[in-house]
């Protein structure tokens, strides 16, 4: 009887933990199903529409044609080297706005007559579209890197900076108040107040400058420039070869989401006592 009795509670415990298993997967899969069903199905449509000519193929070719023409590049290396180059612009403008940016913003955000003083001209050149200045930029740097790299950390200044000062303007005035009551100095309050509570602003600001570094990429590669994928974009159209256009387009993408997903998974590893970091 009590080898039953054993036998039989073992078998409840196995179908409870395939049942909590079941349930759990299920779950995942509705997850998974609502945050990227759309998508898959666009994507399917294309594929679908273009193969059997609902939607032009020569100017939306199928998928499989894409991902064809982007491994033929990545793998032979022909696209390898303007990935590299177009990491290289991106990346010196946009830690070149991440070094001026956020010290600038954590300077205005605490000191009001600085950033009444400096606000008016930010919000000028701020409102000034950078591909409108990227000629006058061209005069003043040639049209080499130096012209192309300060177009893009032109663009992705601004987002870093107003972050920055909304985040610090944004922390609470009664931790402040209570550090100091405790006797915390000026540069403790700075250090284990002011900049953790900024940080989350920050990092708003950080993946709006990356999307804007790499928008911007694509309009400074396309103008005197022989390399890059900007350049690719622009040089596949003139040729007419649609899905080496696509292609690039599809690594520009794929950079855009890597980047974003690095500073998220930064901002959470910094951020962890925040809600909505997590």
């Amino acid at each position: 009887m009590v080898s039953l009795d054993t036998t039989s509670l073992a078998i409840r415990s196995q179908a409870g933990t395939a049942g909590a298993l079941l349930g759990r997967s299920t779950a995942v899969v509705g997850q998974t199903a609502r945050r990227y069903g759309l998508l898959a199905g666009f994507l399917l449509a294309w594929q679908i529409g273009s193969t059997y000519g609902w939607i032009n193929p020569t100017v939306f070719p199928p998928l499989d044609r894409i991902l064809a023409a982007t491994w033929s590049g990545v793998a032979g290396g022909a696209l390898i080297d303007d990935v590299a180059i177009s990491l290289q612009r991106s990346g010196l403008a946009f830690a070149a706005a991440v070094g001026l940016g956020v010290p600038l913003g954590l300077f205005m955000g605490q000191i009001r007559s600085v950033e009444q003083a400096l606000d008016p001209i930010l919000q000028f050149f701020r409102q000034t579209s950078a591909l409108a200045l990227y000629p006058v930029f061209i005069l003043l740097l040639g049209l080499g890197e130096a012209s192309k790299v300060f177009v893009i950390f032109w663009a992705t200044l601004f987002p870093i900076l107003l972050a920055t000062i909304g985040g610090v303007k944004e922390v609470d005035r009664k931790l402040i108040e209570m550090a100091a009551t405790f006797g915390a100095s000026r540069s403790t309050i700075f250090r284990k107040v002011v900049l953790p509570a900024s940080v989350p602003s920050i990092f708003v600001g950080l993946r709006l400058s990356a999307t804007t570094a790499l928008l911007l990429l694509i309009a400074a590669e396309m103008i005197g420039a022989n390399k890059g994928l900007g350049f690719q974009v622009m040089n596949a159209q003139y040729n007419f070869q649609i899905p080496q256009m696509f292609a690039a387009i599809l690594l520009l993408a794929l950079l855009g989401l890597s980047a974003n997903a690095a500073l998220v998974a930064l901002q959470r590893r910094l951020c962890r006592w925040d809600d909505a970091a997590r």
